[in-house]
């Protein structure tokens, strides 16, 4: 009896947990990002209606160009309006590889169309995918937004992008699509599209390594975004100006660890994670304070027994970390820029312990070989 009770009861949570994966009571899902629910869910959830009816709106949303814009939550219901909207801007330029847009919907498209064999879904795929190699300049590298946005405002959205992982976040997919990983395998993609898909990715690694800053002969890190045409460091917006990146190089020297060590790649990375290692701050943390007007403020304490971190930016002159506000002037400290940007930035970053912790395996595998 208690066995019998056991399985019943195993089953049950089973069901439910798939229940409300796939949009079930509770529409668990709709409580979760874009991105959790677009490449994170249940594999079963991705032939569920809840993936269905979100699959129509990845479909809406996809510009003519072949990408997608940023920061829309395609996993919920959309208005007539939101519906209008979209099939209106449609033609408009915007299409990005910004905040994970278009290698996210490319990715939840393989997956539910390894469940729901819907032409269509497939379709949007190569579309997304074509789109992704027109965009890529002769270089190597990719622009934040393709086709280029217009305007002075807009000039770096030209550049070459590494801010927020987003070159680095299309040669992954490119990577995982010639090497044939099983998340694409239904879609069947043909060789010569893969073969298409390696050159595409060769030719970013060729520009990472042209794009590498070296001062004095050594090689460091990377900006966050470098010029399409010079190579050089490049800046964004006001405060994001050309720097040495402590966040997005990560990611950069991660990809290439993840690939057939060349004598380039290996001095690439070498040179990266040395500039880690001397760059790292110590002895201090971050912290929640209520201001005097009752908000909630972030503040940089000393502490000597904190994990290490490092400045989002460091200057190419000094070598250490900045902070700006949007009028452009860099400041030494956090607590010298304003309240807004001092809240609504990621001036401090952990991700390069990461990769310092990974770091010594590959050393490891390249002295084996």
């Amino acid at each position: 009896m208690k066995s019998l009770f056991l399985t019943s009861l195993i089953a049950f949570l089973s069901f439910s947990t798939l229940q409300a994966q796939e949009g079930g009571p509770g529409d668990s899902y709709l409580n979760m990002s874009w991105r959790e629910v677009a490449t994170g869910m249940h594999s079963e959830w991705y032939g569920s209606e809840a993936a269905k009816r979100v699959a129509e709106n990845v479909l809406l949303s996809q510009r003519d160009a072949g990408g997608w814009a940023k920061n829309e939550p395609l996993h919920h219901s959309f208005s007539e309006a939101e519906k209008a909207a979209f099939l209106n801007s449609k033609s408009e330029p915007g299409a990005t590889i910004d905040n994970g847009a278009t290698t996210t919907e490319m990715k939840f498209l393989a997956r539910v169309y390894a469940h729901i064999q819907d032409e269509r879904y497939r379709e949007a795929f190569e579309k997304g995918l074509n789109y992704i190699f027109e965009a890529q300049y002769e270089n190597g590298g990719w622009p934040q937004f393709f086709p280029f946005r217009q305007g002075k405002t807009n000039a770096y959205s030209a550049h070459i992008t590494y801010n927020d992982d987003a070159m680095v976040n299309v040669m992954r997919l490119l990577k995982d699509i010639y090497s044939e990983n099983e998340t694409y395998a239904a879609l069947a993609i043909d060789s010569e599209t893969k073969a298409k898909a390696k050159e595409a990715f060769d030719r970013g690694i060729n520009c990472i390594l042209k794009t590498q800053i070296v001062v004095d002969g050594k090689r460091t890190v990377w900006c966050a975004q470098h010029d399409e045409n010079t190579f050089a460091p490049a800046k964004a917006r006001k405060y994001e100006l050309e720097s040495f990146s402590g966040a997005e190089s990560v990611s950069i020297v991660l990809l290439l660890m993840s690939i057939d060590p060349t004598p380039e790649v290996i001095a690439a990375v070498r040179g990266a994670v040395a500039w880690f290692e001397q760059h790292k701050i110590e002895g201090i943390k971050l912290e929640r304070e209520t201001d005097s007007e009752g908000r909630r403020n972030l503040i940089v304490v000393e502490d000597q027994n904190a994990s290490p971190l490092w400045g989002r930016f460091y200057d190419l002159e000094t070598g250490k970390p900045y902070f700006c506000d949007r009028d452009g002037i860099k400041k030494n400290t956090l607590a010298e820029i304003g309240y807004e940007r001092r809240n609504g930035y990621a001036w401090y970053t952990e991700k390069p312990a990461t990769l310092l912790k990974k770091y010594p395996d590959w050393e490891k595998k390249l002295s084996k070989k």
